[in-house]
């Protein structure tokens, strides 16, 4: 959320019962438009006020004002000078956001449960749940204050990811993806940021590999290329795709490392022709499928350098963007964790209920139920333990150095993905022992649970090689 200042002036002084009727008329469109009053100030002679609002974007607070005819002069975002906010104040911000956003959830989960069925089968999420996610702010969790965004705690993103995941996978893959790609603005030049989020927090699906035939053109470039598991690229309002300028038909190298000199490039969604490649065990209704461009142009300021990040604009300058792409590779682990949670609730409401075939004794009181429910929770608890934990100390090592994550930091992270996917993925198949027959049926959840777990522990960022590769680092 961002701070928002409206100024008013009036002809006549305002008495008291214009101040009510006032009020009256623009609580309901506050919470239309998902606007926090928060304070007001009027002038001694009651002719000029000025109001402080919490909101996604001006075109909100404008909204809130023209609905509730409420004249006003101005609108413009506000950024405090004051004393920087202490610690705590901070925690209680993040706090109350992230409860906002885990109710908005649940406010959405009779939608993204309803629609999960349609999105297995489409291999995309229905308009409905992409566009309600969006309305209800979860896609502004990574974006910068200073554009609308929130610029949550890592650990707070980790919490609505795995709310989401609980209720359908893909819906919480598609929302990690699609604003994790989407803070790689960071390193876009100025105009090319004013451009992505000119028309609010943007949504960006991309890949990172392979990267497209890039020709140099007159103030910009001509790529020509075709990527793999654009996960949301069907809603996204950006797309992302990697580039290598070619000479030729090789691809020129960057001297001092020997490889293809790679940069990111960014344009809007319909500039691409979007295929029909996604065909998968699990993961389905991500619309992680391939998208392709011929010879389009993008210009120098839609192109991002393939570094780390130093000297950012002020604006990207926080630790959340110092983090990345460590945030996108936990949510992408999280959303493990939301599965795997999911089926064991479901396993446990299961067992108050069934007595297998041929047994006489319920599950809920055999033994080896219990220890294999026990086993899989704890390996969920695990999971989600390790993650929070790398989380919060690599977001402390950003703050406290001022600077990028240490080595330390990165391998932890790492390691904290990789196990997490492996736990989760062994959770489930211990839910599909205890389910019995249940487990293979289509009619009910596990099947997916474990088609979408199994999946997702093929992830890049998620492989065993990884975890034995960080094993040196130790």
């Amino acid at each position: 959320m961002a701070s928002f200042i409206v100024e008013r002036s009036f002809s006549t002084a305002l008495t008291g019962e214009d101040l009510q009727s006032l009020g009256t008329r623009m609580e309901p469109c506050l919470s239309n438009y998902r606007v926090e009053w928060v304070r007001s100030y009027l002038s001694a002679d009651r002719k000029r006020s000025i109001c402080h609002y919490e909101a996604a974007d001006a075109g909100s607070v404008r909204s809130v004002q023209r609905e509730a005819d409420a004249q006003f002069d101005r609108i413009w975002l506000a950024e405090s000078i004051g004393p920087t906010e202490d610690g705590a104040a901070l925690r209680l911000a993040n706090a109350r956001e992230t409860e906002r956003l885990l109710r908005e959830v649940e406010r959405l989960r009779p939608a993204i449960s309803e629609d999960a069925k349609a999105a297995e089968a489409d291999r995309q999420l229905t308009s409905r749940v992409y566009d309600a996610m969006y309305s209800a702010g979860l896609f502004a969790m990574l974006a910068p204050r200073a554009y609308g965004g929130l610029e949550l705690h890592p650990v707070s993103c980790l919490r609505v990811w795995e709310a989401v995941a609980r209720i359908d996978a893909s819906a919480a893959w598609n929302l990690v993806m699609n604003q994790a790609i989407a803070a790689y603005a960071a390193w876009l030049p100025a105009e090319g940021v004013a451009e992505l989020f000119r028309d609010g927090i943007p949504t960006v699906a991309g890949a990172l590999n392979p990267p497209a035939r890039a020709i140099r053109a007159e103030r910009g470039w001509r790529i020509t290329g075709q990527v793999p598991f654009g996960s949301g690229c069907h809603h996204a309002k950006w797309l992302a795709m990697p580039a290598a300028e070619f000479d030729g038909e090789s691809p020129r190298t960057d001297p001092e490392t020997g490889q293809p000199a790679v940069f990111g490039t960014f344009f809007p969604r319909p500039e691409a022709r979007i295929l029909d490649t996604w065909h998968t065990l699990g993961m389905r209704g991500t619309g992680s499928t391939d998208y392709a461009v011929e010879d389009l142009f993008i210009p120098d300021h839609m192109v991002a350098p393939v570094c780390p990040l130093r000297g950012p604009a002020p604006e990207f300058s926080g630790p959340l963007f110092r983090m990345w792409p460590f945030t996108a590779i936990l949510g992408e682990s999280i959303v493990s964790v939301g599965v795997a949670a999911a089926a064991v609730e479901a396993a446990v409401n299961l067992c108050l209920t069934k007595t297998a075939a041929y047994n006489a004794v319920p599950l809920r009181e055999q033994q080896l139920t219990q220890f294999m429910l026990g086993k899989a929770r704890a390996r969920v608890d695990a999971s989600r333990d390790t993650l929070h934990g790398a989380a919060a100390d690599a977001y402390d090592d950003v703050m406290g150095s001022g600077g990028l994550l240490s080595t330390g930091a990165k391998v932890r992270l790492q390691v904290a993905a990789c196990f997490a996917a492996e736990a989760c993925a062994e959770a489930v198949r211990l839910i599909n022992d205890v389910a019995g027959t249940s487990s293979i049926r289509t009619t009910a959840t596990f099947e997916r649970y474990f088609r979408d777990a199994h999946t997702l522990a093929q992830h890049s960022s998620n492989p065993r090689r990884d975890t034995d590769l960080q094993g040196g680092s130790c």
